[in-house]
């Protein structure tokens, strides 16, 4: 008919059928007997395991913070350091984490080492390390890397790629070989207060370990259902 329209409808493309994705885990076992009393030492033990087995990209974790609109939001940084302080990561403090953590200073941490089966989740406060532990690291970073941290306005909007590459040819001229470290760039260390040990076991009934600190500052470990 004259003037008539024929709609037409855009199909929806079929869902991706996840249901029957699953994976049978077999590879170890989490015993309290043979896990170790002190959740560093046993985050030690099971890092050193992570980088002997070669898994890709083993020093990666997931951060989690809370900002003031109480709406969670993760990414994934990289451990730089720990010890009985804590877990140390660097990043730029303008970014939306470093503007979250400033609002609330508490976080988590997660690994995922999917090879071995293994989780291992880690919460508590967070704060700036010295200006002098930043420096030292930033020091050791590569040239290009250093000169990123100028370049980068971390997570605010930009017009397109070469903003960056702009930014990065101009602090590049202006800094040579020897680029300072960027006032809004630095070091995180989250002091824990909980960790908690997955391994994968078989029918879903995986090994839960979390270690919790009492009244007393004692580390206790408890098993946890999965």
């Amino acid at each position: 008919m004259l003037g008539s329209r024929t709609l037409f409808t855009v199909p929806t493309p079929p869902m991706i059928d996840l249901t029957d994705l699953r994976k049978s885990y077999e590879r170890a076992q989490l015993s309290e007997e043979a896990s170790d009393a002190d959740p560093l030492r046993q985050f030690e033990r099971w890092l050193g395991e992570a980088l002997a087995a070669q898994i890709p990209e083993a020093n990666a974790m997931t951060l989690a913070t809370v900002g003031a609109d109480q709406r969670p939001s993760t990414r994934v940084v990289l451990i730089k350091g720990y010890d009985s302080h804590g877990i140390t990561w660097f990043t730029n403090y303008d970014s939306r984490k470093g503007r979250e953590l400033a609002i609330n200073p508490w976080a988590a941490l997660q690994f995922h080492w999917v090879e071995l089966e293994r989780v291992v989740r880690i919460e508590g406060s967070v704060s700036k390390v010295s200006a002098e532990e930043s420096d030292a690291y930033f020091a050791s970073r590569p040239l290009d890397s250093r000169i990123g941290a100028w370049a980068s306005p971390q997570s605010q909007v930009i017009a397109h790629r070469g903003v960056l590459v702009a930014n990065a040819a101009r602090y590049g001229a202006q800094f040579l070989l020897q680029p300072p470290r960027p006032p809004h760039w630095g070091g995180y260390r989250l002091r824990p207060e909980c960790w908690e040990f997955w391994q994968g076991r078989k029918s879903r009934l995986h090994d839960r370990l979390r270690y919790r600190l009492d009244s007393e500052q004692r580390w206790r470990r408890e098993r946890l259902a999965p």
